[in-house]
């Protein structure tokens, strides 16, 4: 297989341009570099699409080596034929691989292979050849009696035949790969109770049957997970006469034989023992395997727009943890995240001091000028939202709150990480901090905790953590460089996601920091501990630092790019960057005609490198989180009680799940708009219309006081 022939069909791309960029992943530059710094080699290749390239290099060349040693194994044998080289070659997916290699696959002992050892496999050819149309089974079978083997009667000698004709149907490639697809068409689903039937969140489930060419994603992990509980029992039920009947039309002779019927009961054997349990844990294994892909996809779409959320500017926040028993921890942070204060307030059970809360919130508004209020979404939430609405309400104040979503604070507070950054203060601080700063700057703060933690998916404890932090790595990595980060106040949670930059690196930059000062250009870089060359190719161009010698240090053009980018401004007679200047008109008026091309070509670059350097000119620095909607702030709360059917609300998605969205409506659990109710047109997933973060319009369509669900839609809404 030409894997750069077999990349270009998939991705639908050019030979050179898969070459090239296959080149660039095999030369170790990181999909970040590739994506931003290298797209005359990759023709601009998005990095969710390099990564897909690069996942998918690795499966193919995986199957080209499985595909070697296959063929080697089996040469081993003695028993390769070119026909069977062939067709190992020509396969296209690793399953097809092993289906070939089956029958060479070294067994433990079977019935086939102690029947074989007992002399039996030539009475087993003579059954399978079907060539006898008159005479006797008993005297055919007689022959092969041999009390020095272990064959004392007739019936033992075809018994042990039929054992060895079972697996040979059961090993054949195209009879697996006919019994999988029918399989896969028209197999059912179907799980119960295991025990009694009692009331459990698999309920549904109970007496539940579903297509396996139509379960979708999200029942398969609950069934899963009913089945791993031991609450759920499990089955793939198909039509055993329909799925028999077709393996009988491709090995029974149609010129009639003695031994029909014998076929017949061997098909039937070699289904029910050997293929159906081996091809249902194969197809539950393979839906699996699909469910989990999309969980993960999901999962780290959500994480993306989390970590894309804008930061609010200015914002002096007053962070709230919220609780019973020990009350809620309160932090006072400056527009910069510094902790100014910190202390606790008791507003809820069992102390609902709410004249003592009020006069120390007053107190700290007065004294560090604060203007927003941030409250995290756990236990006590809601009470302490009351709390805080009616406060502002009573004092008339300019100041606003926000929920935010406290998943992962306590496992941040409670880290080793956070015990180095913050070592004088409790983790309950610590934690209201983190809720505050993910207001300032959610990339910046949810980098340090770790990405399935931030709870923006669903059924993630059941997923393959190896494949769920690797994707949920790529995304922390793709968003922290697109984003770019500030050299001298980053920390080294976030340098460590930097292109080139492990952790042990970015702490040795922070450390370079801390005794040297603050960067004042990017090649100082070079002087950091372990930073060589070629870790500085590929981050230098994430790396912000303002205010420093070199202008362009402020900007995402890479320094490889700086004197290209200083004969651009000397062509176009432009003095500086960001100053408002119509580049492109300039660019026109100099270059009438292939502006960007003739441009590109005086200056020595390509035309895509030539693009992005002129919008850093035209905005240098600019932040692409800007373009995400912004953050919704409230100064009231509602109760359960104030929710009626047909009543319109604002709110914020918190949730995009296979089957709709999660949004919080003011209240104190957030309202599912159901992937039907999202749009109306027909949509293939809920993120083709919403993403977490998104301020949406909802009307309430159900309320369930007893089990506080709200059902909400997006259909027929202003």
């Amino acid at each position: 297989m030409n894997i750069a022939e077999k990349l270009a069909e998939e991705f639908s791309l050019r030979i050179e341009q898969a070459e090239k960029t296959i080149s660039l992943i095999d030369e170790g530059n990181t999909i970040p570099f590739i994506a931003r710094y290298r797209k005359e080699a990759t023709g601009g290749l998005s990095d969710v699409v390099l990564r897909d390239m690069e996942t998918r290099l690795g499966y193919l060349r995986g199957l080209e080596e499985r595909k070697e040693e296959v063929i080697r194994l089996i040469d081993e044998q003695g028993k390769l034929t070119e026909e069977l080289k062939s067709d190992i070659e020509a396969a296209e997916v690793l399953q097809r691989v092993e289906d070939i290699y089956k029958p060479f696959r070294h067994k433990k002992a079977t019935r086939a292979s102690k029947a074989r050892a007992k002399g039996l496999e030539p009475l087993a050819d003579t059954v399978w050849e079907q060539r006898i149309k008159q005479g006797s089974i008993e005297d055919i079978s007689s022959q092969y009696v041999n009390e020095e083997a272990g064959v004392m009667s007739w019936e033992e000698a075809l018994a042990g035949a039929c054992d060895i004709l079972a697996e040979r149907i059961s090993d054949d490639p195209e009879i697996t790969a006919m019994v999988r697809e029918y399989t896969l068409n028209h197999g059912i689903i179907v799980s119960e109770a295991a025990g009694e039937d009692e009331k459990s969140v698999y309920e549904m489930y109970h007496e539940y049957r579903e297509a396996v060419s139509k379960i979708p994603n999200h029942r398969i992990l609950a069934v899963n997970r009913g089945e791993n509980e031991k609450i759920l029992r499990v089955t793939l039920d198909v039509d055993t006469e329909t799925v028999t009947g077709r393996i009988a039309r491709r090995v029974r002779s149609r010129n009639g034989s003695i031994f029909d019927d014998i076929i017949s009961d061997v098909v039937k054997d070699a289904y029910k023992r050997l293929m159906a349990p081996s091809i249902e844990r194969e197809i539950r294994n393979m839906l699996t395997e699909r469910a989990e892909e999309e969980a993960i996809r999901v999962f780290a779409k959500n994480t993306e727009n989390l970590l894309m959320t804008p930061p609010v500017a200015g914002a002096r926040v007053i962070a709230i943890d919220p609780g019973y028993r020990t009350g809620c921890k309160v932090a006072v942070l400056n527009e910069t995240g510094k902790l100014l204060a910190y202390t606790t307030i008791y507003p809820t059970k069992p102390r609902e001091d709410i004249r003592g809360t009020e006069a120390t919130l007053k107190k700290i508004i007065d004294k560090f000028n604060s203007n927003v209020i941030v409250i995290g979404n756990g236990t006590a939430s809601r009470e302490t939202e009351e709390a805080v609405a009616d406060f502002i309400r009573k004092n008339n104040l300019d100041v606003k709150y926000t929920i935010v979503n406290e998943a992962g604070a306590s496992v941040y507070s409670a880290s080793r990480l956070a015990t180095e950054e913050y070592p004088d203060l409790d983790v309950t601080t610590r934690g209201a901090m983190s809720l505050g700063r993910r207001l300032q700057d959610p990339l910046a703060e949810l980098v340090k905790i770790s990405p399935e933690h931030i709870g923006v998916g669903q059924y993630q404890h059941d997923l393959n953590q190896k494949s769920l932090q690797k994707a949920l790595s790529d995304v922390v990595e793709n968003c922290v460089n697109r984003v770019g980060v500030d050299l001298n106040t980053a920390s080294a949670s976030l340098l460590s996601y930097v292109s080139g930059i492990n952790m042990s690196i970015a702490k040795n930059i922070v450390a370079y920091r801390e005794e040297n000062g603050s960067f004042t250009n990017r090649k100082q870089l070079l002087k950091v501990s372990k930073l060589g060359p070629k870790a500085f190719t590929q981050c230098a161009g994430f790396c912000r630092i303002s205010g420093g010698d070199e202008i362009l240090d402020s900007t995402s053009v890479h320094p490889e790019s700086y004197e290209a980018c200083e004969k651009l401004l000397e062509r176009l007679g432009i003095d500086g960057i960001g100053r408002g200047e119509d580049i492109e008109g300039r660019i026109k008026e100099i270059y009438p005609k292939n502006s960007y091309t003739r441009l590109a070509d005086e200056i020595g670059i390509g035309v895509p490198t030539l693009k992005d350097i002129v919008e850093e000119i035209k905005k240098p620095g600019r932040d692409p989180r800007d373009e995400a909607p912004e953050i919704v702030f409230r100064n009231d709360v509602r109760s359960f009680d104030d929710l009626t059917v047909d009543m319109e609300l604002t709110g914020t998605v918190r949730n995009v799940v296979d089957f709709g969205a999660f949004v919080d409506i003011g209240v104190k659990n957030d309202g599912l708009i159901h992937i039907s109710q999202l749009s109306d047109k027909y949509i293939n997933h809920p993120m083709d219309v919403v993403a977490v973060g998104d301020t949406v319009r909802v009307k309430i369509i159900s309320i369930d006081k007893e089990k506080q669900r709200v059902g909400l839609t997006m259909k027929g809404v202003d």
